[in-house]
């Protein structure tokens, strides 16, 4: 087919979509019906709509077929947090806050403004944080179950910094990581960003495949895993002793290094044991303060074999140069004075609030989600599509996010996932009762 015709076709097709002509969630002809219609050979008629995909107009689904895609929804919903119009109640991105934490910061502040100390703090940092500051977090780690040095642990600009400096120190481009098929959605962007190829695990209603990773390891050369173990993020599971057990063994007869995200690991009561201290010469352990104490504090922790401290120091260095020392001396002070375990002792009530509202005004409606966790995994019936669910409820006045950030695999299932830490308690009702409505079509 002449390149003119060819690009003719896709042009055609994305007017016809701006304009509405095609609604979105129409059914496009199949890729054979497509070369039949317009006489194209069937790779060309791929490759339309591969240019449409590629434009976000159009959504390949096994097994389902291509259809419009809801071009209104703001690009890359849930990937990040978005900007929010006035009124609109919040269920995409978890920003937690409990009443009175503003006092908190401004007794903090005064406290800092007395301190002898207050000069250092306009100075340069050491890259990985001052000693006494990592020993205070490693102090905090023992009651998450793991038990480090202080010159093991770094101190970085949030978790999602952790997670960056740990993967560009450890991995080179190319390298492979095996991640959940469902998983962060900040994690999937940082690996594009740094081109690690990222391989799903097909996950289970308690966890990982486990069984799916191991064929993996002996099909593909996974240098990582990148696993969530207590309390996943979207879907809410807390992985058993025994699937921790697995999975290390696993990591230690193919030489996975294992990332474990622990962002939300402290709303999690009884856990079992971080996979760090079950593999603690492979693990890197990232985790914050941010969903626990507040967003814009902006401090978080790696914990590493102290063989690859070096390398991750080098990168803060690289990416940073250092945690603001004002805002790490916070920190320190709210763990010491002990404001952090009653921070996320209440927050973990606050969750168990929140999921009971959600259970009692989702009663009858499927779900997916702990019963201590901030957000909630919601499958859309078979004939919904979840762009169509999430702009109705963008105009009702809900933002969500679909299951697209979320998903590794190329098979994307129709669901929402619900943050439901970052509006009040009455907002909440209201959103989940209009969230039913719609979902229940």
């Amino acid at each position: 087919m002449p390149r003119a015709r060819y690009k003719s076709l896709v042009d055609t097709f994305a007017e016809d979509i701006r304009s509405g002509v095609l609604p979105p969630g129409t059914r496009l002809p199949t890729h054979r019906q497509l070369a039949a219609d317009h006489r194209l050979a069937l790779v060309t008629a791929s490759r339309v709509y591969a240019e449409l995909e590629a434009m976000g107009l159009v959504s390949g689904e096994t097994g389902r077929g291509t259809f419009v895609r809801e071009i209104a929804l703001p690009p890359g919903q849930g990937s990040g947090q978005m900007s929010v119009a006035t009124g609109m109640l919040d269920l995409n991105f978890n920003y937690p806050s409990l009443p009175g934490q503003a006092e908190l910061l401004r007794t903090a502040l005064r406290q800092l403004a007395l301190s002898g100390d207050l000069e250092a703090l306009l100075r340069y940092q050491p890259h990985a944080g001052r000693l006494h500051e990592r020993a205070a977090i490693a102090r905090h780690l023992v009651s998450r179950g793991l038990a480090v040095e202080a010159e093991q642990v770094l101190v970085v600009s949030g978790a999602q910094h952790g997670l960056a400096v740990a993967m560009m120190a450890l991995l080179k481009p190319g390298d492979v990581i095996a991640v959940d098929a469902l998983t962060y959605s900040g994690f999937k962007v940082l690996a594009e960003t740094l081109h690690l190829e990222i391989v799903a695990i097909a996950v289970t209603a308690h966890g990982p495949d486990l069984e799916a990773l191991q064929r993996l390891c002996r099909q593909r050369p996974v240098r990582a895993v990148y696993s969530m173990p207590t309390l996943h993020n979207p879907l809410g599971w807390v992985m058993s002793l025994e699937q921790r057990t697995q999975l290390v063994a696993i990591a230690r007869q193919h030489h996975l290094m294992v990332i474990e995200d622990a962002a939300y690991a402290y709303l999690a009561e009884d856990a079992p044991p971080p996979l760090a201290a079950l593999a603690p010469e492979r693990t890197v352990y990232v985790g914050g303060f941010s969903k626990s104490v507040a967003t814009g504090l902006r401090v978080g922790f790696v914990a590493a074999p102290a063989a690859w401290v070096k390398a991750i120091e080098r990168t803060i260095m690289a990416t940073t140069w250092n945690v603001p020392g004002v805002m790490s001396a916070i920190a320190v002070a709210w763990i010491e004075d002990g404001t952090v375990a009653r921070l996320e002792a209440q927050k973990r009530q606050d969750a168990q609030a929140r999921q009971a509202l959600a259970a009692q005004v989702l009663a009858g409606v499927d779900y997916i989600s702990h019963p201590s966790s901030y957000f909630l995994w919601l499958p859309l019936q078979e004939e919904a599509r979840a762009d169509q669910v999430a702009m109705t409820l963008q105009r009702e006045g809900i933002s969500v996010s679909t299951a697209e950030p979320f998903a590794v695999s190329a098979c994307v299932p129709h669901a929402l996932r619900l943050a439901l830490g970052s509006v009040d308690m009455a907002a909440l009702r209201t959103a989940m009762v209009r969230v039913r409505r719609v979902v229940q079509w």
